[in-house]
């Protein structure tokens, strides 16, 4: 009997245990919540935008800015600042160095800075990219060039004999490295005058025949902001910077990149290159912003793409919606920075421009 009048008695004290244990978990866990709650509480959070208003970037960043105070704990007010620059280096180095490590500073960024380590030179990082934190992307994408339709090279094919002129932001930025990257591997006869400011600014030069094309473009860009130009008839996608490619646009005879590579070493470096279409639309905080604040911010960046009046926004805009988590992005980052030296060494040697 007394066997019997003890086991009861361990499994009511496991109980109380367990019990105590998780009652003890989610207090501190309000606890966090609470602190979390405090700090923002009428605070203003900062988006810096590494690129000048109007474009892409710009425009995501704005619409996520419109959204996301009620997903973070405290409802702070947000406020975007555009900070264009050196492919959105400029942006990226303030907010990863200069800017508050509070939690109150968020950057959004062209693609190429998780790449930092491979399209940048040492010289131009003024911070490491591998101690940023990162909330997440806002989609993945495919990278497109387009042409006038009154160019020379009626096809990506001709390029290898005509001359095509595209605009570009920066040696760093996607407009400046992937034609000049074409060029290297490929052999065709991109030529590309840089400093414009950014892709709105690009495109018009375009319509005004100063440059005529531009490479780097975002299928949701096209549709949100440039659809006018490609209706007309004034312009039209040349050719998909990418190895995968989007299914409409292949069904429509549009030419891959990738498919004119001729050895696997060619494919390799258009892959690590290509390998940024996962993350698009990348934001991040800096290194050192308190681990409650970043966690807080991570799940209210993935809640905020996930709201119905934002989709409902993101519809007209015709804005493609595909979050990947902070988690996600900074495992692919990790994955991308432990690629052998020798490889990354030739990825940097092809988009560079040759004197």
């Amino acid at each position: 009997m007394t066997g019997l009048t003890v086991k009861p008695h361990l499994a009511t004290g496991a109980y109380v245990a367990v019990t105590l244990a998780a009652t003890t978990a989610f207090q501190a866990s309000a606890a966090a919540q609470s602190a979390v709650t405090d700090f923002y509480k009428g605070r203003m959070v900062t988006i810096v935008v590494g690129t000048s208003p109007g474009g892409g970037y710009d425009t995501y960043a704005r619409l996520l800015s419109r959204h996301m105070s009620k997903y973070i704990p405290g409802n702070p007010r947000i406020q975007v600042q555009n900070m264009p620059g050196a492919g959105s280096n400029r942006a990226a180095g303030y907010v990863a160095s200069v800017a508050p490590k509070d939690g109150t500073v968020i950057a959004a960024v062209f693609a190429t800075q998780p790449l930092a380590r491979v399209l940048l030179k040492k010289s131009q990082i003024n911070y490491d990219p591998a101690k940023l934190n990162y909330l997440g992307t806002a989609t993945n994408d495919t990278y497109l060039c387009a042409v006038r339709t009154d160019a020379k090279a009626k096809t990506f094919k001709d390029a290898f004999q005509h001359e095509v002129v595209f605009g570009g932001t920066a040696d760093t930025g996607s407009t400046g490295y992937l034609p000049v990257m074409l060029a290297n591997v490929l052999g065709v006869k991109f030529r590309v005058v840089f400093g414009y400011p950014g892709s709105q600014q690009i495109m018009a030069a375009v319509e005004k025949n100063e440059v005529q094309g531009m490479c780097g473009l975002n299928w949701s860009t096209i549709n949100s902001r440039y659809i006018h130009m490609f209706r007309s008839g004034l312009v039209k996608v040349f050719v998909q910077d990418s190895d995968i490619g989007m299914p409409i646009l292949t069904k429509q005879g549009v030419p891959r990149t990738i498919d004119y590579a001729k050895t696997d070493e060619q494919k390799k470096i258009m892959g690590v290159i290509y390998s940024q279409a996962r993350f698009a639309r990348p934001y991040f905080m800096a290194g050192g912003v308190p681990a409650d604040r970043l966690a807080a911010m991570r799940k209210a960046f993935m809640d905020t793409w996930k709201d119905k009046d934002l989709l409902k926004e993101a519809d007209k805009l015709k804005f493609s919606v595909e979050p990947l988590s902070g988690e996600e992005l900074q495992k692919i980052i990790g994955e991308i920075n432990a690629l052998p030296d020798a490889l990354i060494d030739k990825v940097k040697a092809a988009i560079r421009r040759k004197s």
